[in-house]
């Protein structure tokens, strides 16, 4: 029996788009289901104790980035340590992944999320800015002026605020979260066991 993975991610996060293709290409593997959940982390940060980037003590921030650097280099995913436009509002980039879900289904929403993350970690893009949001969306053959308009409903925001309060609620403090059988893995470097999850 194939699973489902409840996948709460940020377009944001260096970490959420280091991760992103191995994940995808594990679920796939597996075949299981992915239940992809865009989530305000500024919320759930606020809630779980979480800090943003430029509040921690320096000598987090420095580890951060060795982390990011040695990651970038063993996956050869290019990164940019210092891009240009972070830090940056995730909103209106999830908000615009939940629209392309609703749209044009999960795969779908799954190119577009790790191609916002690809934007500002490689790229040194706004997705921020509609005109980026939609040069994006439009790069994946998905309509990015109507999806940009969707993005800003009531249904897409309904559907966000679902994810951050489900995220809540499986008590995720960071992104990526994953989540299998009620059982929660953060961070791209736990996706052996999130392998290991698929095939018990």
């Amino acid at each position: 029996m194939s699973k489902n993975i409840d996948y709460f991610m940020a377009p944001q996060s260096p970490w959420s788009y280091l991760g992103h293709q191995r994940f995808v290409a594990i679920a796939r593997k597996h075949q299981a289901t992915i239940q992809l959940k865009p989530a305000d982390i500024a919320k759930v940060f606020s809630v779980t104790g979480g800090v943003p980037v430029a509040q921690r003590p320096p000598a987090r921030q420095a580890y951060r980035l060795a982390e990011l650097m040695r990651w970038s280099k063993h996956l050869n995913i290019p990164l940019t340590l210092h891009p240009k436009f972070f830090p940056v509002a995730g909103e209106p980039g999830a908000k615009l992944i939940v629209a392309a879900q609703q749209v044009s289904g999960t795969d779908k929403a799954l190119d577009l999320a790790f191609a916002l993350g690809r934007a500002v970690w490689a790229e040194e893009k706004n997705v921020a800015d509609e005109a980026t949001l939609i040069a994006v969306a439009d790069s994946l053959g998905l309509n990015g002026a109507e999806l940009l308009v969707h993005s800003h409903g009531e249904a897409v925001a309904a559907d966000y605020a679902k994810n951050t309060e489900d995220a809540l609620a499986a008590e995720v403090f960071g992104v990526p979260w994953y989540r299998i059988d009620g059982e929660g893995f953060w961070g791209q470097d736990r996706l052996e066991f999130v392998e290991r999850a698929l095939t018990r």
